[in-house]
């Protein structure tokens, strides 16, 4: 009796339960002298299929993931181990995939739709409520088994990231509740393949992460002044020799459908296409002096609106997703003093279609308007750069247009609350934080995933300083932007192990913006733990 006593309390005091499972229904078990001590304790004996919580259980503690769960609810129990003979389960067959991908990840076999219960189990689960985050979840660890259940698909898929990560760093899932839920709809990493090539096995990595660390989106942009890198049926001409094929294309967007990451394309209109120019010398810019501007489409010239929008029509095919960015920044007509002694042939067709006093503003406004027309048919949600957007004059941009805030450096700049004051949505993009720029040209600097946990949270949209709370509501997520402008400064592997704790800092403020409960040193140890 003396010996079993101070067994069940070296168990008690071990923290853990280690070594305590639930035998499979096989009549298997992974013993060990700790399972045996807490036996003797008064635990369910060796064979028992569910062994029942005891106070020879400490209290558990919350998962160890990235992002952290949101809440957990302790209770006292062994956990939860994958072991031989283990199943994955679902109650529903839209569950297929998400079912298959954790049993093929945790070593288990995949049984399918069962209504049984046994030992051992992972059950995956929709509880479609009204009203609830349908990337939300319940995470379920109780008598030996598991249940995932969430009002959607992606709340499931989350709930089994947590799971992986939780059993990846500690081989256990502690008993009691989680109940997650991500405070930012749009969590995104942007990739520039148009200036720096990109192989398709690279980008497939990259979404298999970002699935892991719960992200949801994956902006690819593919046209710029130095490439123009997705095959092409209505424009084969304007197509840089390294590229992507469609077939490529459609594989890594099937891939992030089953992460539930959606990709978001961006053609850069009217500035930034110096690819296609290439292609049609005809539709470059010119100043009133004849000379040409650099990546600047003409917008007068009907022949630019057919050709962006034949590729815009072409690859809303290719990219079914909901999300699509129109671009709109840094066209070259607008970073100088006076556009309408500068240019003075946009100056006339903004008068032509917008009456006396209509400035080039007004003439590029209408443009992405006219763009946003071309995309929204197709039933896409639209965003474009915060300078693409004008205070004043006579056209205004559609107000269904979310602004991508990345800098307040632009000629004219205007705050962040002046777009959210509108009624504006922003997903936050601040270059001060989140822009990973090859080569750290202009006073870029290589972002490191401390300043971002420890400084940045979505509100910080501009610089470091955040809005005021009232705006945070429209502030629908935001997206960490790798841009290649020196392509050559860095491969495509010193580009993954660049961004990788960048990554991992911003989905944790994603999901949860408030303090972090571990310290930078803490929260760098345990992505070792759960990578």
């Amino acid at each position: 009796m003396a010996v079993a006593l101070a067994a069940g309390a070296l168990v008690a005091a071990s923290g853990v339960g280690i070594g305590l499972w639930a035998t499979s229904d096989d009549g298997g078990t992974a013993g060990s002298a700790a399972s045996r001590s807490a036996d003797a304790a008064g635990s369910p004996p060796s064979g028992t299929s569910e062994p029942s919580p005891s106070r020879s259980y400490p209290l558990s503690k919350a998962p160890r993931t990235i992002p952290a769960v949101r809440d957990h609810s302790a209770e006292r129990g062994p956990g939860w181990r994958p072991g031989r003979g283990h199943r994955v389960v679902v109650g529903d067959p839209a569950l297929a995939d998400e079912g298959r991908l954790i049993a093929g990840e945790l070593g288990l076999a995949y049984a399918g739709e069962r209504n049984d219960e046994r030992a051992g189990d992972l059950r995956l689960e929709l509880n479609k409520g009204g009203g609830a985050n349908p990337e939300s979840y319940t995470m379920t660890v109780r008598g030996g088994r598991v249940t995932v259940s969430a009002p959607a698909e992606a709340g499931v898929f989350y709930g089994t990231r947590t799971l992986k990560q939780q059993i990846r760093g500690a081989e256990t899932a502690p008993e009691g509740v989680v109940r997650d839920e991500p405070a930012k709809q749009r969590r995104g990493m942007m990739l520039d393949i148009a200036r720096k090539h990109f192989t398709a096995g690279w980008i497939e990595d990259r979404v298999r992460e970002l699935g892991d660390l719960k992200y949801n989106e994956l902006g690819l942009h593919f046209s710029d002044d130095q490439g123009f890198r997705i095959e092409s049926d209505s424009h084969p001409e304007i197509v840089s020799d390294q590229h992507l094929t469609k077939a490529q294309v459609e594989r890594i967007v099937d891939l992030a459908a089953s992460r539930h990451i959606t990709v978001v394309p961006e053609i850069d209109s009217p500035g930034h296409l110096g690819a296609v120019i290439a292609a049609h010398p005809d539709l470059q810019l010119r100043d009133a002096g004849g000379g040409p501007v650099r990546g600047a489409i003409d917008i007068s010239d009907p022949g630019s609106a057919e050709i962006v929008d034949d590729l815009l029509n072409e690859y809303a095919g290719l990219f079914p997703g909901s999300q699509w960015h129109l671009g709109a920044d840094e066209y070259q007509a607008l970073v100088v003093s006076d556009p309408e002694a500068s240019f003075p042939g946009l100056a006339a067709a903004a008068g032509r279609e917008h009456g006396p006093g209509a400035t080039v503003e007004d003439l590029a406004t209408s443009w992405l308007n006219d763009r946003a027309d071309t995309v929204r048919a197709h039933d896409r949600t639209l965003r474009a750069w915060n300078d693409g957007f004008f205070e004043g004059g006579s056209v205004q941009a559609a107000k269904d247009i979310q602004v991508a805030y990345w800098t307040g450096k632009e000629i004219g700049a205007r705050q962040p609350a002046d777009y959210l004051g509108e009624g504006r949505e922003v997903v936050n993009y601040n270059d001060e934080f989140l822009y990973y720029v090859l080569g750290e040209p202009n006073d870029f600097v290589y972002p490191t995933g401390e300043r971002i946990y420890e400084q940045w949270t979505p509100r910080v949209l501009r610089g470091t300083t955040a809005v005021p709370s009232r705006y945070d509501g429209r502030i629908v997520g935001g997206s960490f932007a790798v841009w290649c402008d020196l392509s050559r400064s860095q491969t495509q592997d010193q580009v993954a192990a660049g961004i990788r704790m960048p990554l991992r800092a911003t989905t944790q403020k994603l999901w949860d913006p408030a303090e972090p409960g571990l310290s930078w040193a803490e929260f760098r140890s345990l992505a070792d733990e759960v990578d």
